[in-house]
């Protein structure tokens, strides 16, 4: 084998953020990525729309990378929501041959049973607060938005029935990850409701907790070195700068797990 990855990486953005030119949603990830030889791209998609639209998205997306690059396939990691986008991607928008790996950080594949409570709340409170949203991110240059249906998609029925409906296509390699805060002082943005869902789903990222999010081969729950935990912006290097500065066991900077992540794609030959 050799010792830079065989197919470019595809870095698709979870719900709430987008790809952007002037404030990357992944920090300092792609650079080091790149610094390891990988030929790096984004998924570009709305941060808000229904997984059926991004999917539409991705699969042309993938073919887009594909016809600039050469490769044959993509290797996908995809945060948070994004891993719904490209699951439906591949399994049923025809992408599963161009793709030869998807990694998962921190993806509601098996829902939250804290938006099954969420969406037990008044609805006109709910289609309120989603068609203010959808206003703010229209604006931020989302075409599709549709912030009730997405927050619907995270409830454990309907992911169940996206499971059911959505298989995982042969010769792709699916892998996830967890992370926990280890308290709510962990992320200030989130602490809030890192006390909803402990309280009803037990230790979380802040959004999610990790029975939620394994799918293919779960790599386990990541904790880093020290008493903060990793929270659900910390996937993706929001502060950009690492976790602690002097070595230590365990996590100490999030770019080290997506350096990892992608080493031991290089080692199976992806």
């Amino acid at each position: 084998m050799g010792n830079i990855l065989k197919y470019p990486v595809l870095l698709v953005h979870g719900m709430g953020f987008r790809d952007n030119d002037l404030v990357c949603y992944w920090g300092r990830i792609p650079k080091a990525l790149e610094a390891m030889g990988c030929r790096v791209f984004f998924g570009n998609q709305d941060s808000v729309a229904p997984v059926s639209v991004n999917g539409q998205y991705l699969a042309g997306r993938i073919r887009e990378i594909l016809d600039e690059t050469g490769a044959e396939k993509v290797n996908i990691i995809a945060h948070s929501k994004g891993g719904l986008d490209s699951r439906y991607a591949i399994s049923q928008l025809g992408a599963a041959p161009m793709v030869a790996s998807l990694t998962t950080i921190c993806t509601p594949h098996h829902g939250s049973k804290t938006v099954d409570w969420l969406m037990g709340l008044p609805k006109w409170m709910l289609r309120t607060v989603s068609v203010c949203a959808d206003g703010v991110f229209r604006f931020a240059g989302d075409t599709h938005p549709d912030t009730y249906k997405v927050i619907r998609t995270f409830t454990t029925d309907i992911a169940k029935k996206f499971n059911e409906d959505t298989p995982d296509a042969e010769g792709i390699l699916y892998q996830s990850y967890a992370f926990v805060m280890k308290n709510p002082f962990s992320d200030p943005l989130l602490w809030l409701s890192n006390l909803v869902v402990k309280k009803i789903e037990g230790e979380n990222d802040g959004l999610l907790p990790p029975e939620s999010v394994k799918w293919g081969n779960f790599r386990g729950v990541i904790r880093s070195a020290g008493r903060r935990g990793l929270s659900h912006l910390d996937e993706i290097d929001l502060r950009r700068r690492p976790l602690y500065r002097k070595p230590r066991e365990g996590v100490t900077d999030i770019v080290d797990v997506y350096t990892g992540i992608v080493k031991e794609l290089i080692e199976q030959g992806y």
